[in-house]
């Protein structure tokens, strides 16, 4: 990758934490510069999101096609032909544009961003407060049938253990500690 970079700023979760929230949050800080970098995936839109800017939805051919020319950053099958990455050229946009990238990405992409670009990364881990917690976040949300959501709560088992390799965890028992733990956090990182 060329040209001037920026800093990347990594929220990832297991699903129903509230990462997508938080980063809401700190994308409408103007103070700290932040664009949203649109993750690639083969899965099909759910309820009302738009191609562009809430994912890059591909069909499982065209993503496949990435890999092959070497297109993403990290990417991952996260499940069953359900493939999700961050395409070079996404970053590369806004990083001309001047801004600091943020991620709102699966734990496994997370890592691997952290890996490549670890001077330029902060890396944080969103943890619910329990499990059960969770599992209610995630039938709240009402988009996906009972077993989908038995898959989440398997995977989250998984993800909550890696937390410990990210930079800094926060707790979201209260979204509003959780909102200002992160904007301080990031704030601090991309005035370094």
């Amino acid at each position: 990758m060329n040209g001037k970079q920026g800093k990347l700023i990594v929220f990832s979760a297991p699903s129903g934490s509230g990462k997508t929230t938080i980063v809401r949050h700190l994308l409408a800080q103007e103070k700290l510069n932040l664009a949203f970098s649109i993750s690639a995936t083969s899965r099909e839109p759910r309820g009302e999101e738009k191609d562009g800017k809430d994912y890059y939805f591909l069909s499982l051919q065209k993503f496949k096609q990435h890999i092959k020319d070497g297109d993403f950053l990290e990417w991952e099958e996260v499940y069953r032909d359900n493939f999700y990455g961050t395409l070079k050229s996404e970053v590369e946009r806004l990083w001309a544009e001047g801004k600091h990238v943020i991620f709102d990405i699966d734990v496994a992409g997370g890592l691997r961003l952290k890996r490549k670009f670890p001077e330029q990364t902060l890396a944080v881990f969103v943890k619910p407060p329990s499990v059960d917690e969770l599992k209610i976040r995630l039938k709240k949300r009402k988009t996906e049938d009972k077993a989908k959501i038995d898959m989440r709560i398997a995977k989250a088992s998984v993800e909550l253990a890696t937390a410990p390799q990210f930079d800094h965890i926060i707790l979201n028992d209260t979204l509003e500690h959780a909102l200002e733990e992160a904007e301080d956090l990031v704030d601090d990182f991309v005035n370094l």
